[in-house]
């Protein structure tokens, strides 16, 4: 955590409710970014608020423009964003549980349908540049949120996580009904750019993100077409994804160092994830 950097709160101080609104997100800005939930660790549960994971596009409102977390631009329709205030926020484009593909395919459209786009909702579960606790930030655009009513914003609801059988509970539940994990965040941390504390996502299996550097050919079924991708880890590792593939994406496969993310059940003794499944082309990414 001491390596985190606590956002410049200069153009903060002078605005209400400590709100800062930028002309742009710096090109230096990092948003704060979730760590795994790890067992013996993260268990001061009074600490904590928790949410549900939104499976959606996460994106940064600046005051002015809709922005991937990698700073890309999102054109979003002029109708979409005329009532999102001067105020910077965080938080995720989505349509509701289980519709991932159908969210990315309309928010990452570099010409906006404005029918698609009426699917979508802006949760916001962050103000980036509100110099208080996380607590704090919450009531304040929860605040904010509620005063604009626009039918395309919303904001993801917290609570205190209270204990470990109920937050355990609760996940099951959620995974049950199609979501996708649970949210932690510190209620009494300032907004931090870069991984932290702060901000813990758990799930029942885990996803993670490898480097397409090959193919294996189909067999069977898959004859003519791909059977497997080939992925490189941060770390070097290399290993094998064969599921979670449509027809279509064997037929036509995610090329060559494009970032991908899969889905696995924790690891081998070799450091190789277990069960990996294929989710999606991260295309925030490439």
């Amino acid at each position: 955590m001491k390596s985190s950097i606590i956002i410049s709160t200069t153009l903060a101080l002078s605005l209400p409710n400590a709100m800062a609104s930028p002309s742009a997100i710096p090109s230096t800005f990092q948003p704060q970014l979730a760590k795994e939930f790890q067992e013996g660790i993260h268990t001061d549960w009074s600490n904590y608020l928790y949410s549900e994971k939104l499976d959606g596009i996460r994106a940064i409102w600046d005051g002015e423009k809709l922005l991937t977390r990698a700073g890309n631009l999102i054109a979003a329709p002029t109708w979409f964003t005329q009532r999102l205030p001067n105020v910077a926020l965080e938080g995720e484009l989505w349509a509701g549980r289980g519709l991932f593909e159908h969210t990315m395919s309309v928010v990452m459209d570099d010409y906006p349908e404005d029918e698609a786009w009426r699917s979508i909702r802006f949760m916001v579960f962050d103000l980036p540049y509100h110099v208080g606790e996380f607590e704090s930030r919450y009531q304040a655009l929860r605040a904010l949120v509620i005063d604009l009513n626009a039918d395309q914003l919303g904001y993801i609801p917290h609570y205190p996580a209270i204990s470990e059988n109920r937050i355990y509970a609760l996940l099951q539940e959620t995974d049950r009904n199609g979501g996708e994990g649970l949210m932690l965040r510190h209620r009494k941390q300032v907004y931090l750019q870069g991984r932290s504390d702060a901000m813990i996502k758990m799930k029942i299996s885990q996803d993670a993100e490898a480097e397409v550097i090959g193919y294996v050919n189909g067999k069977g079924k898959h004859r003519g077409r791909m059977g497997s991708l080939i992925v490189k880890l941060a770390d070097g590792k290399t290993f094998k994804i064969g599921t979670g593939f449509s027809d279509q994406q064997r037929e036509n496969p995610p090329p060559l160092g494009a970032m991908v993310t899969y889905r696995h059940n924790g690891f081998t003794k070799n450091g190789i994830p277990k069960f990996a499944r294929f989710v999606r082309v991260d295309i925030t990414k490439q």
